[in-house]
């Protein structure tokens, strides 16, 4: 069975009605895809005549290739959201993935950089260089706003206002939040865009906006940034993995180990639920056990 002609309604409904990012678009199709797929192995020939029954199966053999339950549970709303539009439709009179539960998920604490770990990365790059200096306002800003790759890589110059240091970012759906820096996030931007910029951006005859360029003088892709950060991770000799959201991993849980309080990280974030600002609260809670063991007399 194949039903291009609803995919791809559902494909555009994404993007104009819900503003989904690519990414997440793209996550959606494979998903269906997958599901055609499954549903022609068992001889479905219609949308419209899948049963529970038929779901069951299908999760049985999503588990069975040790998927996460984090990834199942992804699948499913996916199935769920595309079932819901086709119940809108006309195409389907009801949906069936409604009466599926959704897996727990699986608490996997956030990985993050302890401080020490931090300063031998802050200390590897050559700030007399065009690259150490755009190397050192990434990891810098990465650290001071907890934003994500894609983010980063969109930030523009006028974006940023250092008379009170915050900058302007755009986020998932075209969504925008100011998110402020420090002093160090400050004197690391500011020396890449009075010295190093210039030189990188010599080497480019098309002018451009974005902050952050690569060695060719063009603007860096989140790939780009991925290399640069593995790059750093060597040679500051560490045996830890790192990777974008690492540092933003790292920038929530250090704020509340700080006392900073939820709601405001979670705006920082960008986040536009609490809940998925409340997992950084499970790695604060062993800071707190220490603290509390350190500071109690009958502890």
């Amino acid at each position: 069975m194949t039903d291009e002609k609803n995919i791809l309604a559902f494909e555009n409904f994404l993007k104009v009605e819900k503003n989904a990012s690519p990414l997440t678009i793209k996550s959606y199709i494979d998903d269906i895809k997958q599901f055609y797929l499954f549903l022609n192995k068992e001889l479905v020939n219609h949308v419209e005549d899948v049963r529970y029954s038929h779901i069951r199966i299908y999760l049985t053999d999503l588990y069975k290739q040790e998927l996460t339950r984090r990834t199942v549970s992804r699948k499913l709303s996916s199935l769920r959201s595309y079932y819901r539009y086709l119940e809108q439709e006309g195409v389907v009179t009801s949906n069936p993935f409604n009466h599926v539960v959704m897996p727990k998920a699986q608490k996997n604490l956030p990985e993050f950089f302890y401080e020490e770990e931090l300063v031998k990365l802050f200390e590897v790059e050559d700030l007399r260089t065009p690259i150490g200096q755009r190397n050192q306002a990434i990891i810098e800003l990465f650290y001071a706003t907890g934003i994500r790759v894609g983010e980063l890589v969109k930030i523009h110059k006028n974006d940023i206002d250092f008379s009170i240091n915050t900058i302007l970012i755009h986020g998932k759906g075209n969504k925008e939040r100011y998110v402020p820096f420090g002093s160090f996030a400050q004197h690391a931007l500011i020396m890449y865009l009075d010295d190093g910029r210039k030189d990188l951006l010599a080497k480019n005859s098309d002018d451009t906006d974005n902050v952050f360029l690569n060695n060719r003088g063009k603007p860096l892709t989140e790939r780009g940034v991925r290399y640069i950060l593995n790059e750093m991770i060597k040679r500051a000799s560490l045996t830890s993995t790192i990777h974008p959201h690492k540092l933003r991993h790292t920038f929530a849980t250090h704020l509340l180990n700080e006392g900073a309080d939820l709601r405001t990280v979670q705006e920082m974030l960008g986040h536009e639920s609490l809940s998925s600002t409340q997992v950084y609260t499970h790695v604060t809670k062993d800071y707190l056990q220490n603290v509390y063991k350190n500071a109690h007399p009958r502890s």
